[in-house]
């Protein structure tokens, strides 16, 4: 396992025990609230350590796992947590803004945003290593995943067809890891 995505791992879960030992103040300080709810800036990271489940949190750990370590040896510690946290950053953002115009009132929890900007960075960085879907099992390059994924999280964010699921705030992690990415190649 390498460095980045170890820390990452084990702070995520540190803060998923922690919030269930005091799972309403957690959810209160530390959950991304939208702008008219109780709101704070901090939140705007920090939503991204908490874990609506178990299996909420072992998903996502396990994508950060499988696509986060080849990423951090390709791109070194520094630069993956840059990526990693500017994605969670950017789907934050989008969950606020998708919140505030929609009037939301619930809180948002999960490393799935800083998870989605690694994935459209596993795409861009090995747009033709293969990947295989667990259900249905279909292998298929990862840049077609990603293009599928996020066609499938823009539709479901506009129908509104999978309540509970920040779907935006997904296609804003793939923003934040783009943005990332290209950032890094001007500066090449």
């Amino acid at each position: 396992m390498t460095p980045a995505v170890q820390s990452i791992l084990i702070v995520t879960i540190i803060s998923f025990m922690l919030q269930g030992t005091a799972g309403g103040q957690m959810i209160a300080n530390f959950a991304l609230w939208p702008l008219t709810g109780p709101f704070m800036p901090w939140q705007l990271l920090s939503y991204a350590f908490l874990h609506g489940s178990l299996m909420h949190l072992v998903f996502n750990m396990y994508g950060l796992w499988m696509f986060g370590r080849e990423l951090e040896l390709l791109l070194g510690r520094r630069m993956f947590f840059q990526l990693y946290f500017a994605s969670a950053l950017a789907a934050g953002i989008m969950q606020v803004l998708v919140t505030t115009f929609t009037g939301g009132m619930y809180p948002t929890v999960g490393a799935s945003g800083g998870l989605f900007g690694l994935l459209l960075a596993y795409a861009m960085c090995f747009p033709n290593r293969r990947v295989m879907l667990i259900l249905p099992p279909v292998v298929m390059r990862a840049r077609t995943f990603v293009f599928v994924y996020a066609a499938l999280e823009l539709f479901l964010g506009v129908t509104g067809t999978q309540a509970g699921v920040a779907h935006f705030a997904h296609l804003g992690g793939m923003i934040g890891g783009y943005l990332v990415l290209a950032n890094r190649g001007r500066r090449r």
